[in-house]
């Protein structure tokens, strides 16, 4: 009889979501991009830091089609997002991706529970079970009670929560934040994160956080830093 033998297969490696290869953004003679790529995972968060100006927003307006890049590739599950055209990019946006900012920008005359559930509404989601599916966000978010406030009745840290609701609502796979915790206090700023982070995780979606503060890039799986337009070698977290 022949030995049985045992073969070691190697874990697979995680699926890229979202990459861009050789981004190049200039705006006039400024080159803001110079030949910046960035690849990130299925559940993976990537916090990209840098000083002021060294285009960190930049990169990530440009993965998430707000903005084209001059030259070089933004590739989504596969799909060239760059090439598309606008409406397509405005429809990615509304239905795959997610955005959060230093701001939660909800509407001062809808509730709570209506600016979560408002990009349902646009989709063509009727207003009663728009609302009911926002609804059912609040209690992980620690929001519960809170669903009929307005924005000017609720903290700041209490707005920000809303704010990631609504953008987790669509179940994106990719989640986009932009100093989501700079208007905040450093304890509050830390809760949101968290909540974010292990959100996002959970559901296997990404998060691209761009942001000054070590403490909340810490609490992402990658820091990748942007010096003069240029990606540099990414570092894990050690949060």
């Amino acid at each position: 009889m022949r030995p049985v033998s045992h073969t070691h297969r190697r874990a697979p490696r995680p699926r890229p979501v979202l990459s861009g290869a050789g981004l190049t953004k200039r705006y006039g003679d400024n080159a803001v991009l110079h030949q910046t790529s960035l690849t990130v995972h299925h559940g993976e968060s990537v916090a990209v830091m840098g000083p002021s100006g060294s285009g960190k927003s930049t990169l990530l307006y440009c993965l998430s089609g707000v903005l084209t890049p001059d030259s070089g590739d933004v590739f989504f599950d596969g799909i060239r997002v760059n090439e598309l055209s606008d409406s397509r990019r405005a429809e990615l946006r509304r239905s795959d991706f997610g955005f959060v900012f230093q701001f939660p920008g909800l509407l001062p005359e809808l509730s709570a529970d209506e600016n979560v559930a408002l990009p349902l509404m646009l989709a063509g989601t009727r207003r009663r079970e728009a609302v009911s599916r926002a609804r059912r966000m609040f209690p992980a978010l620690g929001l519960d009670g809170l669903e009929r406030r307005r924005p000017g009745e609720l903290s700041g840290g209490q707005a920000q929560r809303v704010a990631i609701a609504r953008a987790l609502i669509l179940e994106p796979a990719v989640v986009f934040a932009d100093e989501p915790t700079g208007a905040l206090d450093t304890e509050t700023g830390d809760h949101v994160m968290s909540l974010l982070v292990s959100t996002l995780r959970a559901r296997q979606a990404a998060l691209v956080l761009v942001t000054h503060d070590e403490r909340v890039a810490g609490r992402c799986d990658r820091i990748v830093r942007v010096v003069d337009g240029r990606t540099s070698s990414p570092s894990r977290s050690a949060g």
